[in-house]
């Protein structure tokens, strides 16, 4: 999965949380962070925003049927 990097702003309190909580699951607290927002994200129900290259492909094939249905037609 690719990563993008940011700045946040936690409260110490949170960031003790996330600190102590991440070694507990044996990982960083930036790999914890991540999935604790992405299961509060799908939780309250988002979805993750689509990457634009994979619509341009599935328009690029939507393409090639419709006109391989229009030569097909004659």
């Amino acid at each position: 999965m690719a990563t993008r990097k940011v700045t946040l702003s936690l409260d110490a309190a949170s960031w003790s949380y996330a600190e102590q909580a991440a070694a507990r699951a044996g990982m960083s607290p930036s790999a914890w962070i991540s999935r604790a927002a992405r299961r509060e994200a799908v939780r309250t129900g988002c979805n993750p925003v689509p990457d634009p290259a994979e619509f341009a492909i599935s328009d690029e094939a939507e393409l090639a049927a419709a006109e391989k249905a229009m030569r097909a037609q004659g």
